[in-house]
């Protein structure tokens, strides 16, 4: 009879934790066409949102080229100073020397090289078990609603809702610099990221956006200039 009971529970316990959504994790990497370093990271990265290998966790990735690789030789179709400037915003965060590439941040609290899969892992998931507010983006009519929670209590009085359009895919031919004579191809690769709202933890948010064809949409909640991330959703 104990073993009965015992292989109910057992089952209900697999039956609740499969039912249990994934945890949103966001993974941003810094990346530029002109770094020798980059292609292993930008090769992790497409893994790592192709395969969502770790069990719990929804992979939320975003591609952010820089551009201050451009002067050596090849100006990086996908760079932008915008990235450049949040990637020193996530510098000022960690405290570290400054910028560099390929940096891979998770959730806005790690920092690791962007091509070590095994700090990405560890990252990961630590992230699992870290509260979070809930995001949701519904679609329809080349339109996105979206619905952010009040933050939970415990994480911050305030952060910021951003929202980020990333073509799916993309390849380039690197004709000169460092990666001279290689094919290069990168996923997600962010052409937008602008700020939409906020959210405290009395209030929470709600808004619409233009869906774009080819494209991600993702929407984040972030605390502060290259702070902590309490949210994440995708639409494609």
């Amino acid at each position: 009879m104990m073993r009965v009971l015992f292989g109910a529970a057992f089952g209900l316990a697999l039956s609740a934790a499969a039912a249990r959504p994934d945890r949103p994790v966001l993974l941003e990497l810094f990346t530029s066409e002109g770094c020798s370093s980059c292609p292993p990271a930008d090769a992790l990265l497409e893994r790592l949102d192709r395969t969502q290998p770790v069990p719990g966790a929804q992979l939320i990735v975003l591609s952010e080229h820089v551009d201050y690789w451009n002067h050596i030789g090849w100006t990086d179709p996908f760079s932008s100073r915008a990235f450049t400037l949040r990637q020193e915003d996530y510098a000022r965060h960690f405290r570290s020397e400054g910028p560099y590439t390929p940096q891979l941040v998770v959730d806005g609290r790690h920092e690791s090289v962007g091509s070590d899969a095994r700090a990405a892992e560890a990252a990961i998931r630590e992230e699992l078990g870290k509260p979070q507010t809930a995001v949701r983006i519904e679609t329809g009519g080349g339109s996105a609603e979206v619905q952010v929670d009040p933050l939970p209590p415990g994480t911050a009085r305030k952060a910021e809702v951003y929202a980020a359009w990333a073509d799916e895919e993309g390849t380039s031919e690197v004709a000169r610099g460092e990666n001279q004579g290689r094919r290069l191809h990168h996923v997600a690769i962010v052409k937008e990221l602008k700020p939409i709202g906020a959210v405290y933890q009395h209030q929470g948010f709600r808004g619409e956006l233009p869906l774009k064809p080819g494209m991600r949409l993702v929407v984040f909640v972030q605390e502060g200039a290259g702070g902590a991330v309490w949210g994440a959703a995708m639409a494609r």
